[in-house]
């Protein structure tokens, strides 16, 4: 159980990625209230969260209701994973959701659901990911409770970060916040190379 949840909050710490998504908060919600800052920040991280439990819960049977077997899920959401890890490495992913962020800015005054929640929190490189989380424990209850556990935890994180967007990055800089960027974009490929090298494993081997 130890083991699964170390696995699951380093895996969802990543492709959630709090430390990333601070500045694009703090720039979605510039010049508002404190206040509508934090209805934003618990709303949104709640809603995300919900996703996220529905898919950690249901998704396998949603999946094989449109035969979709889970090796295909591994295979393309490690795909998908790797795709944001490169982003994150040549700092792709924060400047166009920055741009995407100043856009919406302009016309929605409530960023709970879009883009705070999805995509920023619960998309799909995080809903692949408590999926394939959840079904490498099948059967095994207290180690799929340690990864709701993780969730619960990073969302925390992630809410507390929201409060101290600001702050936080007036705090670390650019420069630190592109290595942890970076950092965290390396870790992430390689998760995603063994999702992908896991799901073809399990379809030609069996």
């Amino acid at each position: 159980m130890y083991d699964a949840f170390i696995a699951a909050f380093i895996a969802l710490f990543v492709i959630i990625d709090p430390i990333g998504i601070a500045p694009v908060f703090a720039g979605m919600t510039q010049g508002t209230t404190v206040a509508h800052q934090r209805k934003m920040a618990i709303k949104g991280t709640i809603i995300g969260t919900l996703i996220l439990i529905f898919f950690a819960l249901v998704g396998k049977p949603f999946l094989n209701s449109l035969g979709i077997s889970m090796n295909a899920l591994r295979v393309s959401g490690g795909l998908m994973l790797f795709i944001i890890a490169l982003e994150m490495v040549f700092e792709k992913r924060t400047e166009r959701k920055q741009e995407a962020a100043d856009k919406l800015d302009e016309y929605f005054e409530d960023i709970s659901v879009f883009p705070v929640a999805l995509p920023l929190l619960a998309g799909p490189g995080a809903i692949a990911t408590i999926m394939l989380l959840m079904t490498s424990y099948e059967h095994n209850f207290p180690a799929q409770a340690a990864v709701l556990v993780a969730l619960a935890i990073v969302m925390l994180i992630t809410l507390i970060v929201f409060f101290t967007a600001g702050k936080l990055m007036d705090l670390l800089g650019p420069t630190v916040n592109a290595v942890l960027t970076r950092l965290l974009g390396v870790i992430l490929a390689a998760l995603a190379a063994q999702y992908v090298l896991d799901g073809l494993k399990r379809t030609f081997m069996g």
